[in-house]
């Protein structure tokens, strides 16, 4: 079998998984969700995802894993699941250790299958305006960037994975730093999510806005530090 073969097989086989894990949570969770506006749907809600044990982290793993392959699926509604399931720290160190398996599988196979297996996940377009871009002409920079790429909320990450695989820089460095860049994206998330199931969710909308608020600052303060602003030509480059 060809290489172009083996990706196409291993593409159907994530979206394959991605259908069946979605499928499965809805028919799961989905009589619970329209309860948890009463205190006692709230209790049997927690109640039932605890009884699930392993199998349902494992299950919210793959979908997240499944969603960053594919990355048709937004990544948000996973982590509000991911919170909602396991509270807001339980849910970002879930999130936050499935995105460092993905994103250490997605290099691998993308120094093992070159752009062949880029391009059957991303728009060779947006692959080309990236290896075009300020990027690559500032390999000191690489890491900072990468950095606050996936500090930013919003932003294409998951492309921004794949193009990783291209970029020099190493695997583990590359994991260890946009694991920890996720941390805003993925707690705003998960504790609106935690507090959902509790039943304040205005709490969880405030706590949300107040963090974006805060990484608007930071990226703001950092702007006007990037004297090149290398920072927002890539950014621009992955619209």
């Amino acid at each position: 079998m060809d290489k172009s073969k083996k990706i196409k097989i291993f593409k159907i086989a994530m979206l394959i998984l991605a259908v069946v894990i979605c499928v499965g949570i809805t028919i799961y969770l989905f009589p619970l969700m329209k309860k948890l506006a009463t205190p006692e749907g709230q209790i049997e809600f927690k109640e039932k995802i605890q009884g699930t044990g392993f199998y349902g982290i494992a299950l919210i793993s793959l979908l997240q894993i499944a969603q960053i392959f594919l990355f048709i699926l937004p990544g948000e509604p996973i982590e509000i699941l991911a919170g909602m399931c396991y509270g807001g720290i339980g849910g970002t160190v879930l999130m936050m250790v499935s995105s460092a398996i993905v994103a250490t599988i997605i290099l691998l196979l993308v120094k093992k299958f070159g752009k062949d297996f880029i391009y059957e996940f991303c728009d060779k377009e947006k692959v080309k305006k990236i290896e075009e871009s300020k990027l690559y002409n500032n390999p000191k920079k690489i890491e900072t960037i990468m950095f606050i790429a996936f500090f930013i909320p919003g932003t294409p990450k998951d492309l921004l994975t794949y193009i990783a695989g291209l970029l020099p820089i190493k695997t583990w460095r590359f994991v260890l730093i946009t694991t920890i860049a996720r941390i805003p994206s993925i707690i705003t998330s998960t504790i609106v999510g935690a507090n959902i199931t509790d039943g304040n969710w205005k709490l969880g909308v405030l706590i949300y806005a107040i963090i974006l608020a805060v990484v608007a600052i930071i990226v703001f303060i950092y702007n006007k530090f990037d004297k090149d602003k290398t920072t927002k030509s890539i950014l621009t480059s992955l619209k």
